[in-house]
């Protein structure tokens, strides 16, 4: 059974799903709603004590008095994706990195598209702060699929962009 909860933000909706004692997944889109109804895995639960926490973190993060996250999580992905949102855990609040910058930090400096692939399925955004990468060029591409300007408000939020 997963509890989940959510959060109103600037960006919009965001949904937190927990699973035992660790958060496990991140939704922004009102889709995950339609997964929720066509299933009983899913139990809203905005008291449960870990989606309490989590909540209470992004508020805080919105509000510009948190640039980390403490909340135990739990990834599922392969090996290289986990190596990839590692290396993103690393990038701090306020600073940006280009894909390639991720590539050779994690030693495969020819996997550009790989790291990008692995950022798009990144199943914490924000936690793991995928939105610090940037495009070579300088320019903002990608994020959650299509949402570019997410993005580019949460680069604002952390002062990264005007």
């Amino acid at each position: 059974m997963y509890q989940y909860s959510s959060v109103s933000t600037p960006i919009g909706t965001i949904y937190v799903i927990c699973h035992e004692e660790h958060l496990v997944r991140m939704e922004f889109d009102n889709e995950f709603l339609q997964e929720v109804k066509d299933g009983d895995l899913y139990v809203y639960a905005p008291e449960d004590p870990l989606c309490e926490m989590v909540t209470s973190q992004l508020k805080e993060y919105f509000a510009g008095s948190r640039s980390t996250f403490e909340v135990p999580y739990n990834l599922k992905g392969t090996p290289f994706q986990k190596e990839v949102w590692n290396a993103l855990s690393n990038i701090p609040y306020g600073e940006v990195v280009c894909y390639q910058d991720i590539a050779v930090n994690i030693n495969r400096p020819l996997a550009v598209r790989a790291i990008g692939q692995a950022n798009r399925r990144n199943p914490l955004p924000i936690v793991i702060p995928c939105h610090r990468v940037i495009g070579k060029n300088k320019e903002l591409v990608g994020y959650a699929g299509d949402k570019i300007g997410m993005k580019e408000e949460l680069l604002k939020l952390e002062g990264v962009l005007v």
